[in-house]
């Protein structure tokens, strides 16, 4: 049952003219060190964020910073009904160390049909039991941190890690803007500051990029950069 409700208004950055508000909705369950820490990424990102614990303090402590909080138990499908998480694009089980409500949030989740499923693995057999269920997304927390898994949960990267002197490494469909034209003409470095190292062709394996490589629509590609930089251009495609 849902104890607590939370409401938050605040303004927000503008969005894409392309992009509708309904695609930017994320619902964070568990907001301990992880949850919390993508949760607040997630906002500093413009999305909206539906924060939900059982903890009532870790609830009242993050509430401020989140578009909506809830204290509730989505071991309940119903609660997640009333929260309405069944209209979200996006969810994420950020639930700790207690692996029976991990996989029941994770399993009333996929029975309400949400399209893309976050999960936070204690161990890589607790993993496993996620991706057997059907859930979209496993993330094992020696490997993903919070800030990575945001930017992979706004569909925008494929792969994302950044470096201690704010560099990065983004795996992204090519945008249109890179493709039909060789790289060195494309002026991909000196128009967004970045530059394309390698390149995927559906059914190809990875090869390194040069100046002569012809991108083609729906090519993966590998581009390095400043965070900023990279993070622009990702959002191109």
């Amino acid at each position: 049952m849902v104890k607590y409700l939370h409401s938050l208004r605040r303004r927000r950055r503008k969005r894409p003219a392309d992009q509708h508000p309904g695609d930017q909705r994320v619902a964070v369950i568990g907001l301990g060190r992880f949850g919390s820490s993508l949760a607040n990424e997630l906002m500093h990102r413009g999305w909206d964020v539906l924060g939900i614990d059982t903890d009532t303090r870790l609830v009242q402590k993050y509430s401020d910073g989140l578009t909506h909080s809830a204290v509730a138990d989505c071991t309940d499908p119903e609660v997640l009904r009333q929260l309405g998480v069944h209209d979200f694009t996006s969810a994420v089980v950020g639930i700790g160390t207690d692996i029976e409500a991990s996989i029941l949030v994770s399993s009333n989740l996929l029975e309400a049909e949400v399209p893309n499923i976050w999960a936070k693995a204690i161990s890589r057999q607790h993993g496993q039991i996620l991706e057997r269920l059907g859930v979209h997304h496993v993330v094992l927390p020696e490997h993903e941190m919070g800030e990575r898994v945001a930017h992979l949960v706004t569909g925008r990267m494929l792969d994302f890690i950044e470096f201690d002197d704010d560099y990065a490494l983004v795996k992204t469909v090519a945008p249109d803007i890179a493709t039909g034209v060789p790289l060195g003409q494309s002026q991909v470095r000196s128009r967004y500051g970045v530059t394309v190292v390698g390149i995927k062709r559906p059914g190809e394996d990875f090869t390194y990029a040069t100046a002569l490589t012809v991108v083609e629509k729906g090519d993966v590609i590998v581009v390095t950069g400043k965070t900023h930089a990279v993070e622009t251009f990702a959002a191109l495609s």
